[in-house]
């Protein structure tokens, strides 16, 4: 049975009658998104109604989106931090939830240096696979013929800890790969991985890869699409190619797996998978021993019709680089979600990447918008904002997401910021545009302007003997090179050039500022790889000074100016780079462990 399709706004038709229920439930949530968004907030504040948050607040078991609005402040990580302690050292009163919290989600985000806990509850898992199970039902309407083979997909658990009343905290993926719902899957002819599940699930980063690269290159010839989280992932995995070919080449030639690779359930699953094959062997050596890498996905993977992978947002970055290695396949974003929530799927996945826009599943939680230019004003119970609703949002205007969750964030700012395109039905279109304050970012990590200025200040403390300062800086994140690292300009005052800091101490003022930066970023760089070592270039005395003649001469206000603290416009790029008169390196991995900071 196929989509009628003279619907209005049909989205197509459907591959299979799986996929028609998909498709029919995507119609029917962005028709009504107002009705739908009334009876979410409804289910949230009921089932809520003693819990110790909305109490505080006098919500006295109203349900209303008035009432609600009138007494529910809008809130920062920073003001539920004191109620997620209290859950995470083992307080199990009904604080936030009245469901048990089951476990804790990382987030990508921080908050004093340490990842934020977000609180979940174990139904969490069945919204978001209800999300995951509409993804491909959309894609086929774009690219039939998906259940004829496999995706390459580099999948990878993180580091998992406990908080000190037991309960699990992780990032949400992990926490979904090691699920049962991920775990005992049924068969989807249109969902079947080369990876399997025990690379996926190992937690030894290099193991993990190695596998499921190798697995890739057996299976090349049934591979439709390569993907995996984040365009930095994937490029990380070609990256690792680059390194490991000839081993991973010798292992499918002999069909002996490397002995590096030591985790017991890897080794049986891949006893199954590698037999000799040297003619295989022979093509991969012949393709990777080649100077040329350019369109490397497509020689070894001929097969490939896109990409899976986020380019929206700080990934926009990895755009030429991943054209470069892919010979311009398209780019698919297909879904928007956070650790806090999934908000919703793109219905035009194989759009351009400048053209990527979700839309908000109303079901997923009920979700409000404080208009942007207000977004950066104080708020208070005194001055409630005036928020938006999902279906009220206007086309062109940009919006701060704020969200009321089952787990028992209410009114919570994400810090995501996203414009308006158009409407599917009732359902308004948003444009991911940027996290609020974010300065530098490589992968998952997030630097804002503040954490950057104090790493600085720390490591400015080992110039003082040599009677020297940090005159004037900026940054940019380099991802020219795999894995991309932070690149910090630094202009300094020598007040005694005969007493001038050695290359030694500013090798370690670029540690000392790794050192000061955030977990997420120290794990990066220590347990996963995906970013390099922070470099410091110094530039000549004046080097600002001509920074500002620049922008002037392109029309700035001499009395407004201030010095970018992250640059990415390429003649001001060069401009900085032609100044450079010494380059430094992180001469070790800072200290990073899974354990958080008490």
């Amino acid at each position: 049975m196929a989509v009628d399709s003279t619907l209005p706004s049909p989205l197509g038709v459907p591959a299979c009658e799986k996929d028609d229920k998909a498709l029919q439930f995507i119609e029917e949530m962005t028709k009504n998104v107002d009705s739908v968004q009334e009876r979410v907030l409804g289910e949230i504040l009921g089932r809520n109604a003693k819990t110790e948050y909305l109490k505080r607040f006098q919500l006295n078991g109203a349900t209303d989106r008035e009432t609600f609005k009138s007494k529910i402040p809008v809130v920062a990580y920073e003001d539920l931090q004191p109620d997620i302690q209290r859950i995470a050292n083992g307080d199990q009163s009904p604080i936030l939830s009245a469901h048990p919290i089951s476990e804790f989600l990382t987030s990508s985000g921080t908050s004093a240096g340490e990842r934020k806990l977000m609180p979940t509850i174990h139904e969490e898992l069945d919204r978001r696979q209800l999300l995951y199970s509409l993804l491909m039902p959309v894609m086929n309407l774009y690219v039939p013929g998906l259940d004829k083979g496999k995706g390459l997909y580099f999948l990878f658990v993180k580091a998992e800890t406990k908080t000190p009343g037991g309960l699990l905290a992780r990032p949400v993926l992990t926490s979904y790969y090691k699920s049962d719902h991920f775990k005992t899957r049924p068969y989807d002819p249109f969902n079947v991985y080369t990876s399997p599940d025990e690379a996926i699930l190992c937690a030894d980063s290099f193991q993990s890869m190695y596998s499921q690269m190798l697995c890739g290159l057996i299976m090349r010839e049934e591979v439709l699409r390569v993907g995996a989280v984040f365009a930095s992932g994937l490029l990380r995995a070609i990256h690792f190619l680059q390194i490991n070919w000839k081993q991973l080449a010798q292992d499918i030639a002999t069909g002996t797996l490397n002995p590096k690779i030591t985790d017991a359930s890897i080794r049986e699953c891949m006893s199954k998978i590698l037999k000799p094959n040297p003619e295989l062997a022979e093509f991969i050596t012949n393709q990777c021993s080649e100077e040329n890498w350019e369109r490397i996905i497509t020689r070894i993977w001929p097969n490939t019709k896109y990409l899976d992978v986020i380019v929206t947002g700080a990934m926009a970055q990895y755009i030429p680089t991943l054209e470069y290695y892919s010979g311009g396949l398209p780019m698919a974003c297909t879904m928007y979600a956070s650790s806090e929530c999934y908000f919703g799927l793109n219905l035009k996945p194989m759009c351009k990447p400048s053209e990527v826009s979700y839309t908000i599943m109303p079901n997923m939680a009920y979700f409000e918008f404080l208009p942007h230019e207000s977004s950066t004003s104080v708020l208070s119970r005194d001055s409630p904002p005036l928020l938006v609703d999902l279906a009220d949002v206007e086309v062109g205007k940009e919006y701060e997401l704020i969200i009321t969750t089952y787990a028992g964030l209410c009114r919570y700012r994400v810090g995501d910021i996203l414009r308006v395109t158009g409407f599917h039905d009732a359902a308004p279109q948003f444009r991911f545009i940027r996290r609020k304050n974010v300065l530098l970012s490589i992968e998952s990590d997030k630097t804002d302007e503040a954490e950057l200025q104090k790493a600085i200040e720390n490591a400015s403390v080992l110039l003082k003997e040599f009677n020297t300062s940090v005159v004037e800086y900026t940054s940019y994140a380099d991802t020219k090179q795999i894995p991309g690292h932070y690149v910090i300009y630094w202009e300094l005052l020598i007040k005694d050039p005969s007493n001038a800091p050695t290359d030694e101490v500013l090798n370690q003022c670029c540690l000392k500022m790794e050192e000061s930066l955030n977990s997420v970023y120290r794990q990066s760089r220590v347990a996963d790889n995906s970013i390099g070592p922070l470099e410091i270039r110094v530039v000549k005395n004046g080097t600002f000074e001509e920074l500002m003649d620049y922008a002037i001469s392109r029309g700035a206000s001499i009395n407004q100016y201030k010095v970018p603290r992250c640059v990415s416009f390429t003649p001001i790029m060069e401009l900085l780079d032609s100044r450079v008169v010494s380059k430094h390196f992180s001469p070790a991995l800072p200290h990073w462990t899974p354990e958080r900071r008490r």
